[in-house]
């Protein structure tokens, strides 16, 4: 409980001593005022420590992001020995996920390491290995480690007793714009679990296969740490930069959007593209860079 009382404060006093960024937060209002959804925004530059944000506190379904709670709770079970990293693992037919992943495909009682596991859900996204993951762990576990470290939101919803309702509204996972960037601050910091593994969760972060929406805004040659979700009516995506000037990261989530097509002209896609955008080259107002003619046909990563 003390543990608790204590990152409650820390979040307190640091949201208490943070500068909101008004030039930012107009121009951010200026990029979204025309979107056909809901959306949230949170900024912050961590040289500075200024923000900016647009419904940072408004809850929001996580998708796909709530695969970095489960494996910061991965890496918590190393840490205290119950798992290994390297251990194998035997996958049975029952864990399938319906959809295209990657280790749908393998057959009943094929063998894979935890490590390769954790890299096809962060870096695929790969569903299969993120619900096998979250069997491992449990839910209840991922959210009392969420609960330890400060989360007043961020929790995973499905396959949870008690959170059936809340399931029904949110899917997988529920938080805000706010604490996703938290997470990956943490992380950033060393703070998530341990310093070895942050720095690990870190490492697999960076090999993100998904990067034509928001990381395609940045140079290919700064390194990023991210993690997106996609459903038919919402799109998001959470992002820390390395930026030569000074890390920064970001995290836009948008629901309920009219566009629900899935190809690259999606509205919500674009919008995400466009934020990506603004921030590099508000950061970094000295770079000329920008995405090279006729890349479009590089980045069809369906």
């Amino acid at each position: 409980m003390k543990h608790i009382l204590l990152v409650s404060l820390l979040i307190v006093t640091t949201a208490a001593l943070a500068q909101t960024d008004k030039k930012l937060t107009s121009r951010l209002q200026e990029a979204v005022s025309s979107f056909n959804g809901q959306v949230g925004i949170f900024v912050q530059n961590l040289k500075t420590g200024k923000t900016a944000e647009l419904r940072a506190d408004t809850l929001f379904p996580t998708a796909s992001m709530i695969k970095v709670s489960i494996l910061a709770s991965v890496m918590d079970k190393i840490e205290k020995g119950e798992l290994k990293y390297n251990q194998k693992l035997v996958y049975r037919d029952s864990l399938l996920y319906p959809g295209e992943d990657i280790l749908g495909s393998f057959k009943d009682k094929d063998t894979i390491e935890l490590s390769k596991v954790v890299m096809l859900m962060i870096t695929m996204s790969d569903n299969t290995a993120s619900t096998w993951l979250q069997k491992i762990v449990t839910g209840d576990y991922i959210n009392h480690w969420l609960e330890q470290n400060g989360f007043e939101v961020m929790r995973v919803n499905s396959r949870v007793k008690g959170r059936e309702k809340i399931w029904q509204q949110y899917g997988w996972g529920v938080t805000t714009p706010r604490e996703m960037c938290r997470l990956f601050t943490m992380i950033r910091n060393g703070q998530a679990v341990s310093e070895a593994a942050s720095q690990r969760i870190y490492r697999t972060l960076i090999r993100i296969y998904w990067d034509d929406i928001a990381l395609s805004q940045i140079p290919p040659y700064v390194q990023m740490a991210s993690k997106q979700g996609a459903l038919n009516d919402y799109r998001s995506e959470t992002v820390l930069v390395n930026a030569p000037h000074g890390d920064y990261v970001f995290s836009i989530i948008t629901n309920h959007n009219k566009d629900q097509s899935w190809g690259p002209g999606n509205e919500a896609d674009r919008l995400i593209q466009k934020v990506s955008s603004l921030l590099w080259h508000y950061y970094e107002p000295k770079s000329t860079w920008k995405p090279a003619e006729g890349i479009e046909k590089f980045m069809l990563n369906e």
